[in-house]
């Protein structure tokens, strides 16, 4: 029997014309049948830190850093949970036109396809759940679908069996995959204003060993992070 999963997909500074240095796309995942006690889990951790309202990495802040540190400690003692994310070097180099159909959207999905089909494997039934990201999300979340599906040789559907947009306010696990995305995102923009940023990253680089701005082993399963770097091409535009 196939084991049921849930992914959980989220992004920073995604946008073309943000004028930040690097992206990042992160995907929190689980068995479907422990996704409701690892909610409940995050939302215990909230109430024990009185860390009320939405979890964001944008919210991250001194007065709070003792829940953010014990949410990274949670997370990395559960063996329930896991997390990939993808950061996208030097966005500046892009080149949409050449490689991309002249389409920044074209080029988000290419790396939400890279983020997920390295999660999947064909011994699991994946629901994939994105941030809402604009009016035209609906369209391109059937298109990442039909993708995903059709690399696996998926042509029924069983093994990606849906993919929908939800609102990162419904679900614990999306604001997780947030803050770690956030986290890696800040670390590859290089920031160092926050103190508390840079010691909630601090504490996710002592356990993994290693810095967040190097890729991980493609063996690694809790934390596994990929760093792309685009190539310079001839008329590259800023982005």
């Amino acid at each position: 029997m196939k084991t049921n999963y849930n992914i959980y997909c989220d992004e920073t500074c995604h946008l073309p014309y943000d004028h930040q240095s690097a992206m990042g796309l992160g995907a929190v995942w689980c068995e479907r049948a422990d996704a409701s006690a690892l909610s409940q889990a995050i939302l215990a951790l909230k109430a024990q830190h009185k860390a009320l309202g939405e979890l964001k990495w944008t919210k991250v802040s001194p007065a709070r850093l003792p829940f953010y540190l014990a949410l990274v400690e949670w997370f990395f003692s559960e063996p329930r949970a896991y997390y990939r994310g993808l950061a996208v070097q030097h966005k500046e180099r892009l080149n949409h036109t050449m490689f991309n159909d002249d389409q920044a959207d074209v080029f988000y999905y290419k790396m939400q396809f890279s983020l997920i089909n390295r999660i999947l494997s064909p011994d699991g039934c994946y629901a994939i759940y994105l941030d809402v990201k604009d009016t035209q999300s609906r369209k391109h979340i059937r298109k990442l679908r039909d993708v995903l599906c059709n690399n696996a040789y998926d042509f029924t559907g069983e093994m990606v069996q849906s993919a929908q947009n939800i609102h990162s306010h419904e679900s614990a696990l999306m604001q997780l995959c947030d803050f770690f995305t956030g986290a890696l995102g800040y670390r590859h923009r290089e920031l160092k204003s926050s103190v508390a940023k840079n010691a909630v990253i601090h504490a996710i680089e002592q356990h993994l060993g290693r810095s967040l701005l190097t890729s991980s082993s493609v063996t690694e399963r809790k934390f596994n992070v990929f760093v792309f770097t685009p190539q310079v091409a001839s008329g590259a535009k800023a982005t």
